[in-house]
């Protein structure tokens, strides 16, 4: 299947990308660099500018009041909501449309390339190029088990442009079925809808999607392409001659002028003049892709066990039939012990401060243990 991007390669791009493409041997990037580029720029915009303005309009009580590092949360979920919508739409449609990758036998799927596939995967490579960044930017919000799924992600979708298992890059993006329903739970909770009815079936929603997209499916195609990885080390490259039969088809073969709107990739064209050798696929690659799946599912057992403790926290009744003690009244509390503490350290009788200020005293520090947010 062509490439559906409806604008072309743009030539000093691709010029542009070549030394890099030819040092690590990534030879259909300088055909989707313009799409990397465009993605990772699309998705800066939304957050930079979009979302600030949006944001602000539609929730005025919320969004403005809160500090730098929470405005980067929220603007970070919202570009994560409409990269997981698009994604999605376009891996399901390739999946089901692209006829040449659903015929594709053990060696197409670990040497072989679509046009379709590769799209999916540039659109993959923006995204996490912007996480990657904006992740770096504020380490200090976001921590290190985003910059490993950053990294790790960003890696495997981008050692793609070999080609190289360019048949699961429509797979494993499949994990983001999950992720609009986490942004939407995070959503709740800012807007002071934690334990509402609409999060309760959001959050089943989540955890279900979650459960059977990231570990029943992922863990299942993990297990698939560790196959074909293995394969792939101890079995003879395919001769460019085998790719070129494979994938004789005459939308695939012609010139891709022709049609302004769809691009045609024929993965044979890319290895013929190098032979076989430049197939083969090396250990270090390998290594790379089991350690970065292996991260990337590890990460995703261990957030299902944190969600599964935010949704008890959440929606569980208190235990020996109590009243859970309400936000507000557990902050005042806390002040109160705090200042009492303090007096007694002090060795002083002093009039207890107005309970305002004590409330605005430790109000942040409270409200960030409440928030119990999943990330």
């Amino acid at each position: 299947m062509r490439d559906p991007f409806p604008i072309p390669p743009i030539p000093a791009l691709s010029r542009a990308v070549e030394p890099l493409s030819e040092y690590f041997n990534m030879q259909t990037l300088p055909l989707h660099i313009h799409e990397v580029v465009g993605a990772a720029l699309f998705y800066t915009a939304i957050q930079v500018v979009v979302s600030p303005v949006l944001s602000s309009w539609l929730f005025p009580q919320h969004y403005p009041r809160h500090n730098r590092a929470k405005k980067a949360n929220w603007d970070t979920h919202v570009v994560s909501l409409v990269q997981s919508l698009i994604i999605n739409a376009l891996a399901l449609y390739v999946m089901f449309a692209d006829e040449e990758r659903n015929v594709m036998d053990f060696e197409q799927r670990v040497w072989g390339y679509t046009g379709a596939c590769g799209l999916v995967q540039a659109l993959a490579v923006g995204y996490f190029v912007w996480d990657l960044g904006i992740t770096l930017l504020n380490l200090d919000i976001f921590g290190f088990g985003l910059l490993a799924h950053a990294l790790s992600a960003l890696a495997v979708y981008t050692f793609g442009f070999r080609p190289y298992l360019n048949y699961y890059s429509p797979v494993f993006i499949l994990y983001e079925l999950s992720t609009p329903f986490l942004n939407f739970h995070w959503f709740f909770d800012k807007l002071n809808m934690t334990g509402s009815t609409p999060q309760l079936i959001n959050g089943i929603l989540l955890l279900s999607t979650f459960f059977l997209c990231r570990l029943v499916w992922g863990t299942y195609q993990s297990a698939v392409v560790y196959t074909d990885m293995y394969h792939s080390i101890f079995s003879p490259p395919p001769s460019p001659a085998y790719l070129t039969s494979a994938f004789a088809d005459p939308l695939t073969a012609s010139n891709p002028d022709t049609n302004p709107l769809f691009f045609a990739r024929d993965p044979a064209t890319l290895h013929a003049a190098e032979g076989p050798a430049a197939l083969q696929v090396p250990i270090w690659l390998t290594l790379v892709y089991l350690v970065s799946n292996l991260t990337l599912n590890a990460l995703n057992w261990h957030w299902f066990h944190k969600m599964i403790a935010a949704m008890r926290k959440r929606f569980e009744p208190a235990k020996d039939g109590k009243k859970e003690e309400p936000v507000a009244a557990a902050v005042v509390s806390a002040a109160k012990e705090k200042a009492a503490r303090a007096t007694a350290v002090e060795g002083i009788t002093a009039r207890p401060r107005r309970s305002k200020s004590i409330v605005e005293d430790v109000v942040p520090d409270s409200e960030e243990l409440r928030e119990g947010t999943i990330q």
